[in-house]
């Protein structure tokens, strides 16, 4: 209690003290010797004090750990506040660089002004309600390695990352396989049986077609380019006149037939990492393909049913988008091997257009899928946008650049393998 009045009087000496500065000399020394006294009044007797005195070391000692502990629970606050003081203070900051994909090069185009470079549609912080549906956009952070899309009616190259250069493509093969099959002419009927030699000695791979199964010409080309089934491809090159050797001049020849320049076929299934092709040969041959209707037909099948002997054997799709999505797929074909990554190519129907969709190279099954619909739903909200009176910002109707892979000006940079 004496403690309280001793601080109270103390704090009403200091004040007289300031207030007294304004006071005449003689005022101010009288309330300075009034204050005094009632000081001298508040002291407690001397055996009080040393009590006090005896104990105010173990109250400090108390006061200072609760001081202690108090500043240490602050420190993340403070450490969050200082956090989101210099987050506010500073500029805003460029987005850090991306990790670089597997490309030794990246080679990004757009044929939209609106790419501005690096094919990014951004949306302005204090864009109209039109800007707020817009999506973002940037290529080189896409997982696929190599990336093309294409206006197939327009031949404008929408969005593009190392669309040059040349990899093995895998299991995309088996569209050359099937256009060549669709133009041969050969009965579709013609029964078919699967040997020895279309079994897998390169990477060992597993088939539900065990050696000896009957199928008709008809149905190894549905299983090929819907299910990616090896010995029912192989089995249609072996079946080809002349054989595999034949049948494989005639997929190179249909290539270069196409303006393929890039584009390599050595056996017809895509087991070989020596088939190779760029995102720009192989949109030339998707939309080849997608002019056959019986390639469409067969390609987006979501499923079927071999007979097969006793057993029936089920087949489905082998792309994700064409058995779980809603998007209209007009033709597709999937792809992987080792040394290829996951591959996909496309020509999807969006807004009333016409799209080739390449992505080669990705890192896995997911990463594949991921990048197809992140892009498929761009490309949609883009084209929306672009009928509502904004087409000559985000889809021209011609590309600055043709869609021409022996006129584009850095093909050959692009012919070197990159790494797998």
């Amino acid at each position: 209690m004496y403690k309280t009045l001793l601080w109270g009087a103390r704090a009403l000496a200091l004040a007289l003290v300031g207030w007294g500065l304004s006071l005449p000399p003689h005022a101010a020394h009288a309330a300075a010797v009034a204050v005094s006294a009632k000081a001298d009044r508040a002291k407690p007797p001397a055996k009080a004090r040393a009590k006090a005195a005896k104990a105010a070391p173990r109250a400090k000692h108390r006061v200072q750990r609760g001081v202690d502990r108090q500043a240490a629970s602050a420190k993340p606050v403070a450490s969050k506040a200082q956090t989101a003081l210099s987050a506010a203070a500073a500029p805003r900051a460029a987005a850090a660089p991306m990790s670089r994909t597997r490309a030794t090069l990246v080679s990004v185009s757009a044929g939209a002004a609106a790419f501005s470079g690096t094919a990014l549609a951004s949306v302005p912080a204090s864009g109209g309600a039109d800007d707020a549906h817009a999506l973002s956009l940037d290529p080189v952070r896409l997982n696929s390695n190599a990336v093309l899309v294409v206006d197939r009616d327009t031949n404008a190259v929408l969005v593009g990352k190392n669309d040059a250069a040349v990899l093995p493509i895998a299991s995309l093969t088996k569209l050359m396989t099937g256009l060549v099959i669709a133009d041969a002419g050969l009965p579709m009927d013609e029964i078919l049986t699967i040997t020895a030699d279309d079994v897998d000695r390169l990477k060992g791979s597993g088939s539900r077609l065990a050696v000896g199964t009957r199928l008709s010409r008809a149905e190894a080309l549905h299983l090929a380019l819907m299910s990616s089934e090896n010995r029912a491809a192989h089995a249609l090159g072996r079946t080809y006149p002349g054989g595999i050797p034949a049948f494989v001049a005639a997929m190179n020849r249909k290539a270069a037939e196409l303006g393929m320049g890039a584009t390599r076929f050595v056996e017809p299934t895509g087991l070989s990492s020596d088939n190779q092709s760029s995102p720009r040969d192989l949109a030339r041959l998707v939309s080849a393909a997608a002019e056959r209707p019986v390639l469409r037909e067969l390609t987006t099948s979501p499923e079927y049913e071999l007979a097969s002997g006793r057993r029936v054997v089920h087949y489905r799709n082998s792309n994700k988008l064409v058995r779980e999505s809603e998007w209209d797929i007009l033709l597709q074909k999937t792809g992987y091997i080792r040394e290829a990554g996951r591959c996909v190519a496309m020509q999807v129907r969006l807004a009333g257009r016409d799209l080739i969709m390449v992505l080669m190279d990705a890192t896995d099954s997911s990463a594949r899928w991921t990048d197809a619909e992140r892009l498929l739903r761009w490309l949609e909200q883009s084209l929306l946008r672009s009928g509502a009176g904004k087409r000559e910002t985000l889809m021209p109707e011609r590309l600055s650049q043709p869609w021409d892979a022996n006129a584009d000006p850095v093909a050959d940079r692009w012919t070197e393998r990159l790494p797998g």
